[in-house]
């Protein structure tokens, strides 16, 4: 049996992330280098510090890129990680990759642009409820729950079109 040297594995094992992240950059239409800015806007809003083993205590969301868990549980399933597993460093990446495979697979369905920008409000809201955002459609109570949690304290107070409105220019901002 071969025994591979510490450097090597790391090599490896960021060689084959990159790969992943290629594949995902191809699927987009956008390229690789955009795809790992988009990622790390992404983690970088969701966790601040990318730790894997950070929970919202206030919505459960858990992780690197903040799953909720009923979400996990259905990308677990589909993925056939067992649900005990998927908090695994490995295990988040492959539900976050899947997540975002499906977000921009719903985003070109409906036209959407596929930027950091859409892809961060389809895994804040979503496909359903940023495409929804995006369209104009009518906000469920669901929906506005979700917009007045995912702004800051002085947006939350507003109502109806204003809320999507106060939610879409303070997301772009924050992703331009």
């Amino acid at each position: 049996m071969r025994k591979f040297t510490l450097p090597f594995l790391i090599l490896f094992v960021s060689t084959s992330a990159q790969a992943n992240y290629s594949k995902l950059a191809k699927y987009a239409g956008v390229s690789h280098d955009k795809m790992k800015k988009i990622v790390k806007k992404l983690v970088v809003v969701e966790s601040r510090t990318g730790n894997y083993h950070v929970k919202n205590h206030r919505s459960g969301a858990y992780g690197r890129y903040q799953v909720m868990p009923k979400t996990a549980k259905f990308y677990a399933k589909k993925l056939k990680i067992p649900y005990s597993k998927w908090k695994k460093p490995y295990n988040q990446d492959k539900i976050f990759k899947a997540i975002m495979k499906d977000n921009i697979k719903s985003l070109k369905r409906n036209g959407h642009k596929v930027s950091a920008f859409s892809i961060y409000g389809s895994h804040q809201q979503g496909a359903g409820g940023f495409n929804a955002i995006i369209k104009n459609k009518r906000i469920t109570k669901t929906m506005e729950i979700n917009l007045r949690q995912n702004l800051p304290k002085k947006y939350k107070h507003k109502k109806g079109n204003k809320l999507r409105t106060a939610w879409l220019s303070y997301w772009k901002v924050k992703f331009s």
